[in-house]
């Protein structure tokens, strides 16, 4: 076993993990904090009505998404050991086009949320897929899968039309939005500085490097679990600031104010996915709320609610910020809302056309 071909990579850079020497780094400080400031008001007031409403919401979202992101964490450390660098790069292609095009559609047969997306992505990047594909597949896969699929046909009362219509427009546009976010940023200006591919894990290109990294270490599988647990511990962190924000907005808000604003399709459009931002339910069922609202509001912000909802809401949106830099958040994240916006409204115009 030739020993050089990994010699530089066996040492992590300094900064892939934060040394805990000094003491309490001020993110734990913050964390501390926050926690002790959020359960001060809920343990003095916790008979009143509206605490205890904000309550239930949070622990509902927080029980809700823990399950898919320890799946994702655990994902994300088995991708890590267990898939030689090569090998996704034979599945994805030397070229950036091909590798959207495959990481929009790969949730059909890997179904993953987006409460479980974001340590997925993680590595998947360390493991060199474009930024360009990373971007889609985070996007794409909470809708472009079997099970999502599934569970809008049931809460529509096995009408296919819908489903299909939500994941065709699910994948378009993050197809359309991972190359577009590929052409303004690249890797190095999107991720943040700890998270971009320098240690042992990821330099490892050959197949011969990728064995020679377990003879002297945990059996791979530990060394999966291990990884999949810290990638938990980080982004658990913000899974509870977005939880924490989700729920707080939405016991402010008057979901009424929705009702009465339905009357201009364009208004109920922006009105449904800000609602799907802020309630951040997971694609697995966000189509029963959106069947709700069948009869009062038409398809298009139904479908806006069902498409913006899995790809931007505020956990997700806190939980990128532990991958991604502010810049690259925003410029996602603002690219998804315009052009969803605008293909909810083209295609209320058409069905418009379609039906008059």
């Amino acid at each position: 076993m030739n020993s050089n071909s990994c010699q530089t990579n066996l040492n992590p850079t300094p900064s892939t993990r934060p040394s805990s020497s000094h003491g309490l780094s001020k993110g734990t400080v913050i964390e501390f904090a926050f926690l002790i400031f959020a359960l001060a008001p809920i343990i003095h007031f916790r008979n009143n009505p509206a605490i205890t409403a904000f309550a239930l919401t949070f622990s509902a979202i927080i029980l809700e998404a823990i399950p898919f992101l320890l799946l994702g964490s655990l994902a994300g450390g088995l991708i890590e050991f267990f898939t030689p660098r090569e090998k996704l790069g034979a599945w994805f292609g030397k070229g950036n086009r091909r590798a959207v095009f495959l990481a929009a559609g790969i949730g059909l047969i890997f179904p993953i949320c987006e409460c479980a997306i974001i340590p997925v992505i993680k590595k998947l990047l360390d493991k060199g897929i474009p930024f360009s594909a990373a971007v889609a597949f985070l996007l794409g896969g909470p809708i472009v899968n079997p099970i999502v699929f599934g569970s809008t046909i049931v809460a529509y009362s096995m009408i296919l039309d819908v489903a299909v219509i939500r994941l065709v427009l699910g994948y378009m546009i993050a197809v359309f939005i991972g190359f577009a976010a590929g052409r303004l940023l690249d890797k190095k200006q999107a991720l943040l500085e700890e998270s971009h591919p320098d240690t042992e894990t990821t330099h490892c290109a050959s197949s011969t490097c990728f064995l020679s990294r377990h003879e002297d270490h945990l059996p791979g599988l530990m060394d999966a679990l291990t990884h999949g647990a810290m990638d938990f511990l980080d982004m658990f962190r913000y899974l509870i600031f977005g939880a924490f924000a989700a729920a707080l907005i939405q016991n402010l808000v008057n979901r009424d104010i929705f009702i009465l604003l339905s009357g201009n399709p364009i208004i109920s459009i922006l009105l449904m996915m800000a609602l799907a931002s802020l309630m951040s339910l997971c694609s697995e069922a966000d189509a029963f709320v959106a069947s709700s609202f069948q009869f009062s509001l038409p398809l298009s912000s139904q479908l806006a609610f069902m498409v913006l909802g899995p790809m931007f809401d505020i956990k997700l949106l806190f939980m990128s910020l532990g991958l991604f830099k502010k810049r690259a958040v925003g410029v996602i994240y603002g690219l998804t809302i315009f052009t969803v916006f605008i293909v909810m409204a083209l295609f209320n115009i058409l069905m418009g056309w379609a039906f008059s």
